[in-house]
C-alpha cells in the first residue's frame, strides 16, 4: 500500500503572515504553482491558491498590499506522511479538493496534489474517481 510520505512534494514553497498578496502572487508566477502555504516556525496557518487571490482579492476590489491572513484559507483538510494515498484520494474526492498540505505534528512536511495520486497505478483506481468526482463540481472549493 503506497503512502503519502512515498509521493509528495517535500521542498515545498512557502509564504509568512509577514507577507502581503502582492508577494503571493509573485512566488505563484516564479514557481509555476497554484498554491502557497503560509506557515510560521514552520506551522501550517492556512494557505493561498490561484483561485482565493481571484476571489478574495481582485473581484473584492482589495489591494496587493493586502496581509495574507485577508486572502488566505485557514480552515483545511490535511493529511499526515501516513495517510495511504487511497485515503488521501477519497478525501479530495468528498471534499472536491485538489491539494492537500501534508503535515506532521501541526508541521508542513509536504503537499499532495490530484496529480501526484493519478500518476500512481493505484489499482482501485482512486485517484480516476477523485478527479472524476472534483471535476463534476464547476467550482473548486479553494477554502479547505
Amino acid at each position: 500500500m503506497t503512502h503519502i510520505r512515498d509521493i509528495m512534494t517535500q521542498d515545498v514553497e512557502t509564504c509568512s503572515l509577514k507577507d502581503n498578496v502582492f508577494e503571493v502572487a509573485v512566488k505563484m508566477k516564479e514557481l509555476n504553482v497554484g498554491v502557497i502555504p503560509i506557515v510560521e516556525n514552520k506551522r501550517l496557518m492556512g494557505i493561498i491558491t490561484d483561485r482565493d487571490l481571484v476571489l478574495r482579492c481582485i473581484a473584492e476590489k482589495q489591494p496587493p498590499s493586502s496581509k495574507v491572513e485577508d486572502v488566505m484559507s485557514e480552515n483545511l483538510f490535511t493529511v499526515t506522511p501516513d495517510t495511504t494515498t487511497q485515503e488521501a484520494a477519497r478525501l479530495m474526492a468528498k471534499e472536491q479538493i485538489r491539494r492537500l498540505p501534508v503535515v506532521d505534528n501541526g508541521m508542513l512536511v509536504g503537499i499532495v496534489a490530484l496529480g501526484d495520486l493519478a500518476v500512481r497505478d493505484l489499482t482501485d483506481n482512486q485517484a480516476k474517481h477523485a478527479l472524476s468526482e472534483i471535476s463534476e463540481d464547476d467550482g473548486e472549493q479553494a477554502t479547505h
